[in-house]
């Protein structure tokens, strides 16, 4: 399997020993992905939660409003990340395999904060629940992420 060549996974040292911010400065550096085309930003990363944002602006759907998909785009990402950060990848990959959300409000402009909780680790499956929410903190749409762990054979 190709990886990303900008791929730069904190080691576990780092991920006991950095700060969440920190961590988040490191993962914001992969260009040439979905996520840097939508503007994902991570906030704060972690094994267990992660936090990303996202634009409305160049995100809108025809009607105007945040597009569902890229509200779902932001949701794998933060899964697949945090699934990531549990793996060993000179051994492991995790690959989303469902996704499903329900959007309950519209986002006409700003940004869009997305929060990943890891809710099951198995040793080969996660399943990530994430909220987003607008500018004034209200859920705007609510996702859950199932990951697979696939061994590379390394």
């Amino acid at each position: 399997m190709t990886l990303h060549p900008d791929l730069l996974f904190p080691t576990a040292h780092e991920l006991d020993t950095l700060t969440p911010e920190a961590l988040a400065g490191r993962m914001n550096a992969l260009q040439g992905t979905l996520g840097a085309r939508l503007g994902i930003e991570f906030v704060q990363v972690g094994r267990e939660r992660l936090v990303a944002r996202m634009p409305v602006e160049g995100n809108r759907q025809p009607a105007g409003r945040l597009h569902g998909g890229a509200n779902l785009a932001l949701a794998e990402e933060l899964a697949s990340v945090g699934s990531w950060l549990n793996l060993d990848p000179a051994r492991q990959v995790a690959v989303g395999v469902d996704l499903s959300g329900t959007h309950v409000r519209g986002v006409t402009d700003g940004w869009v904060t997305g929060e990943a909780t890891l809710a099951y680790r198995g040793r080969s499956m996660m399943v990530w629940t994430v909220e987003i929410r607008d500018d004034r903190g209200r859920v705007t749409s609510l996702a859950r992420c199932t990951c697979n762990v696939i061994a590379t054979g390394a």
